[in-house]
């Protein structure tokens, strides 16, 4: 399979939002990083992908099969964690081991509690009394232990602390050894996503901006710390997007070679992003 997701023409029309046109694809045995502000459109395109909503036009195909009409079989073969816990609070990890063992065919009770020992989580806790991060550890750990073939993780390291974020990323890489696996992974902390991800889909206000390959991006761009006298001598047809201070600005740019003169800096994923939101 050279592709586990494809979009195509993605449409979905809301009161106050749309997604437009949206078109995506993740090959096989690759992460895609999909970063956008919030109301962006990243969790409505996660749910289009799931078949959890169903769209106005388009098409989705996961795994070879088309959403939003998926097989059971093919949604055994995708681990999913959303932006908050999706169990029942009254539920203990013991307790969630047995209802996923009767749902899932594939399910593996030791390495669900594998991971909840890796993890540090209680076993007869009540998931009510879980913090936020213990809640994501949990999330993971379930999605962890159908055997899936692919992730789709939204904010999956939100509410962790530095040290969890680094321990999950490392499980994600784990997961990534067997060269037939794939995720899709949407989060605010980019710099998650210089680690893991080998592309980069933007997503500002319902249409996708671009899709690079991690690694050339940093090849690609560049910001150009310029004075006055400095902006006015680039062409505009140069400038992605630009940031004025009192004493300066800064030029977002795939051009840089042709201002040798101009002091040039490799932008963050941040920084790429909030500049192409500025343009727009």
């Amino acid at each position: 399979m050279e592709n586990c997701i494809e979009i195509k023409g993605l449409n979905k029309k809301y009161p106050q939002f749309a997604l437009k046109d949206v078109n995506l694809t993740v090959p096989a045995g690759s992460v895609m990083g999909f970063i956008g502000e919030n109301g962006a459109g990243k969790s409505t395109t996660i749910k289009a992908i799931l078949g959890l909503m169903k769209a106005d036009s388009g098409e989705i195909t996961v795994l070879g099969d088309k959403a939003p009409d998926l097989r059971v079989e093919t949604k055994e073969q995708i681990g999913v964690v959303f932006d908050g816990l999706a169990f029942p609070p009254a539920l203990n990890a013991v307790k969630l081991d047995k209802v996923m063992s009767g749902i899932y065919k594939t399910w593996s009770s030791e390495t669900f509690f594998g991971y909840i020992n890796r993890f540090g989580l209680p076993l007869k806790k009540k998931f009510k009394t879980f913090s936020r991060g213990m809640e994501m550890r949990l999330s993971i750990a379930t999605a962890l232990s159908h055997n899936p073939s692919l992730l789709v993780l939204d904010e999956p390291t939100s509410g962790l602390d530095p040290v969890m974020r680094s321990e999950i990323l490392d499980i994600f890489l784990e997961f990534m050894q067997d060269e037939t696996h794939s995720i899709l992974l949407s989060t605010h902390i980019t710099s998650d996503l210089e680690h893991i991800a080998d592309y980069i889909t933007f997503i500002h206000k319902g249409e996708v901006i671009f899709t690079e390959e991690r690694n050339e991006m940093h090849d690609k761009y560049r910001v150009l710390k310029c004075t006055e006298a400095q902006f006015d001598s680039i062409d505009k047809a140069d400038i992605i997007g630009m940031r004025k201070t009192r004493f300066s600005c800064d030029v977002l740019t795939t051009a840089a070679e042709k201002y040798p003169d101009i002091t040039a800096d490799i932008p963050s994923i941040d920084d790429i992003m909030v500049f192409y939101v500025k343009e727009a």
